[in-house]
């Protein structure tokens, strides 16, 4: 391969006609070890082989600077590729400094292994920017104008800026004069962001939505490394500019520290961008993303009650046994004896009777209360994402009243023909009889209590959720589908088991009594009778087999969920699922848009972002344009070859 065949064709960086024929030269370069300008097939596997070492971003960057490919740098090769960086044609840097003869000795004749490059490479544009402060202070005050910060920053430390802080640099000096010891902990705390977030997650617990004050970072921060309260201040001035709340939060710092690339860990099936930005939002995209979310939550619910159906059958069966009545005995000893007995006597598919209500009502019903639970969310959030705990139960409590209008006849029909089995030689029920039997007003029998039931049972489930699904993500944020099941099943444990008592009151007004059974006119005549006839116990009827059904299902119902958006991933411009990618961070000057390239197997789906990342880590911008120079030798050729035909 040539060098444009190498770079331009393969790697599809600097595409554009008019581009920089010596920086694709240098590029190129890398993987050309004999440097005869022609990249061979072993070369091209000897650079594949360096791209999946764990030190390939200094590795690349040695090569670039390794000019013969004999495994040294001299000072030749430094400057000679220093001196064609953009930031060298703005603000060069002398190469006869103090700190050049330091690691290449006092006649520049030192040759600099690999080791010794990777920490020159660290030190070197710590010492540019000292470099620069000192030609802005010619003087020797020890101060800088802001628009002289500002001019430093942009140039030599570009690769660390996102945008809203390369607009409020000028911004966050309150037009004061800069101090050098300002200046360079504003450095040290942009190349130490990552410490920073850190810090933060070890003040909050692993917690990315909490508040933290500039104390509690503080502290965080002398406990575990030397991040100094001038940087604490820096950063606090930093998110001020950009959100004015005295407080932050990681999305704070996230918007601060830079980034790369986002690296999706679940593959996407589908993947629609319906607004370039949240701004294009309209009420029409609104409805859709709401749709979407119906959509999805419909299937996820159909998932989760057909994997835990059995369950909820024992449970609905053990609720309706009385001991207060005349008949004296029980049909079950326990949920064990019930679920053996329900085999033994209707067969292994008598556990799925009733069954098809439930899918016909559990999708609208599930989706209804996870797509109002969102809704709400997204409403009662902040521009930053976070929301306060009152607002994730308000949140949760609305997606619950929402949802009785489906849960309330769905649950009436379902627990009529689940309880008809009880009856040996009984008629067979069907569930459009039941519907016919009880009428539009009947499939509302205890509606009060189904809100009493699934109103706290959501207002406590879904904030449960979110802390528990957060406190299990990993460093990067990142949520395995294994950690969203087992949030999703823990916190069904407190909200299951809490709501309980409303369960067994909506279940005994929903049932049909039989003959001797004691008959119920509504919530507080069920809740004086129960207690009178069975005592206080008799509310906690099945609360294992309850919580044994409510918490796998919602965490089977919430993990496909949560999956089911990855995989059919649409950017309406709203909020979505966190947890289901790792963020890295993204320059704001790169050499072209990361996209994955078929032609990239093995070690070659790194090369992209590792080539940007020379430029995005080390500030090592190479030009992607012709200069006026090259245009004017290409058009002198193009000429002389015209005159010549």
């Amino acid at each position: 391969m040539t060098s444009e065949d190498f770079v331009r064709k393969f790697l599809g960086l600097f595409t554009d006609a008019a581009f920089n024929d010596e920086s694709v030269r240098l590029l190129a370069g890398i993987a050309d070890t004999s440097k005869d300008g022609l990249i061979s097939f072993a070369e091209f596997q000897a650079f594949e082989g360096l791209l999946c070492t764990p030190d390939a971003l200094y590795k690349t960057a040695f090569q670039l600077f390794d000019r013969q490919g004999n495994g040294t740098v001299s000072y030749d090769n430094f400057a000679e590729i220093v001196q064609k960086t953009e930031l060298h044609s703005k603000l060069p840097f002398r190469l006869d400094s103090p700190f050049i003869k330091r690691y290449f000795g006092e006649k520049k004749q030192r040759l600099i292994n690999y080791a010794e490059f990777t920490q020159l490479l660290h030190d070197f544009h710590e010492e540019y920017a000292m470099e620069a402060f000192r030609t802005k202070d010619p003087a020797g005050s020890g101060y800088i104008s802001p628009l002289d910060f500002h001019d430093i920053m942009v140039n030599v430390k570009r690769h660390l800026l996102t945008a809203d802080v390369k607009d409020n640099l000028v911004a966050i000096t309150e037009g004061h004069k800069v101090s050098f010891p300002y200046f360079m902990a504003f450095t040290s705390l942009l190349n130490n962001m990552e410490l920073i977030k850190r810090i933060y997650l070890h003040a909050t617990q692993g917690n990315r939505t909490e508040p933290v004050t500039k104390d509690e970072l503080l502290y965080a921060a002398q406990t575990m490394s030397q991040i100094t309260p001038l940087e604490i201040d820096i950063l606090f001035q930093l998110t001020g500019a950009l959100h004015h709340t005295g407080r932050v939060v990681y999305s704070d710092l996230n918007n601060i520290a830079p980034e790369h690339y986002t690296k999706h860990i679940t593959t996407r099936l589908a993947e629609i961008r319906a607004v370039e930005s949240p701004a294009d939002r309209s009420a029409f995209i609104q409805i859709l993303e709401s749709t979407y979310r119906f959509t999805l939550g419909s299937m996820a619910g159909a998932v989760g009650a057909t994997v835990v159906y059995p369950i909820d059958l024992v449970k609905t069966r053990m609720q309706n046994q009385r001991t207060g009545s005349y008949i004296g005995e029980v049909a079950y000893r326990n949920s064990w004896d019930c679920f053996k007995k329900v085999i033994r006597h209707e067969g292994f598919l008598g556990l799925y009777r009733g069954l098809l209500p439930q899918l016909m009502g559990v999708a609208p019903e599930k989706a209804i209360k996870l797509t109002v639970n969102d809704l709400v969310r997204d409403k009662l959030s902040d521009k930053q994402g976070t929301i306060p705990v009152w607002s994730e139960v308000l949140a949760g409590g609305c997606a619950g009243a929402s949802q009785v209008v489906f849960t309330n006849p769905l649950e009436i029909v379902k627990i009529r023909l689940q309880v008809a089995g009880e009856i040996a030689g009984g008629a067979k029920v069907r569930a459009l009889a039941v519907v016919r039997d009880l009428g539009l007003f009947g499939l509302y029998k205890g509606a009060r209590a189904c809100l009493l039931r699934d109103v706290p049972f959501s207002a406590i489930y879904f904030p449960t959720y979110a802390h528990t699904k957060a406190l299990f993500a990993d460093e990067d944020g990142y949520n395995h589908p294994l950690t969203l099941l087992a949030a999703g099943a823990i916190a069904g444990v407190p909200a299951a088991s809490m709501v309980t008592p409303a369960d067994v009151i909506k279940t005994r007004l929903q049932v049909v009594a039989r003959t001797g059974q004691t008959t119920y006119t509504g919530v507080w005549d069920a809740t004086k009778k129960i207690m009178a006839e069975e005592g206080p116990r008799a509310f906690w009827k099945g609360t294992a087999a309850r919580v044994f059904r409510s918490s796998p299902q919602f965490g089977v119902t919430l993990v496909t969920y949560e999956l089911l958006q990855r995989l059919f991933y649409v950017d309406f411009g709203g909020s979505h699922p966190t947890g289901s990618e790792v963020h890295k961070s993204k320059s704001i000057d790169t050499l072209n848009d990361i996209r994955l390239n078929a032609d990239h197997i093995g070690g070659y789906r790194a090369a992209v972002p590792l080539l940007n990342g020379i430029e995005s880590k080390f500030g090592l911008f190479l030009p992607r344009f012709q200069s006026r120079h090259q245009q004017h030798t290409i058009e002198s050729s193009s000429t002389g070859s015209k005159k010549t035909s």
